[in-house]
């Protein structure tokens, strides 16, 4: 069953959609919820695959018209390639799902793994089970770093 998102995960993308630049803070500010909840949800957003990057958006028309070198030509000519503009309807969004272990699809609802400030995400407890042990250390080495940052 891919992941349902509710109001709070939609407003954060539709705030994101309208200035990928804002704060956790602002968003939350904005949304009229905590900052650490705009946080987490954003992480679990990434952790889905949902969001994959937040990407300028260019105006060609501020490049100088007198560039003459074959870089800048490149990226004007790519940049006017792209499309201005996109919209996607979020109204009952649902997120597709693979296991991160088998890489099958996550049918039901998922088996969280949760370390770090990382999630995992699986189609069943062996894949979630088989996964610990296969990168036990690797980990461990994460909560450590993590618990070092921290500290900081």
């Amino acid at each position: 069953m891919p992941v349902q998102l509710d109001d709070t995960d939609i407003a954060i993308i539709k705030s994101l959609m309208k200035d990928g630049r804002k704060s956790f803070r602002a968003i939350s500010r904005e949304l009229k919820i905590s900052t650490p909840t705009v946080k987490a949800r954003y992480e679990r957003l990434v952790n889905i695959g949902l969001i994959k990057s937040i990407r300028p958006e260019i105006d060609i028309s501020k490049i100088a018209k007198k560039t003459k070198d074959k870089f800048s030509e490149d990226i004007i000519r790519n940049l006017k390639e792209q499309k201005k503009h996109f919209h996607v309807k979020l109204d009952n969004l649902k997120v597709k799902m693979k296991c991160e272990f088998c890489e099958g699809p996550i049918n039901d609802k998922p088996t969280v793994l949760k370390f770090a400030n990382l999630e995992r995400f699986f189609c069943c407890k062996t894949c979630r089970n088989v996964y610990k042990e296969k990168y036990g250390g690797r980990i461990q080495a994460l909560i450590e770093q993590h618990k070092d940052k921290k500290k900081i």
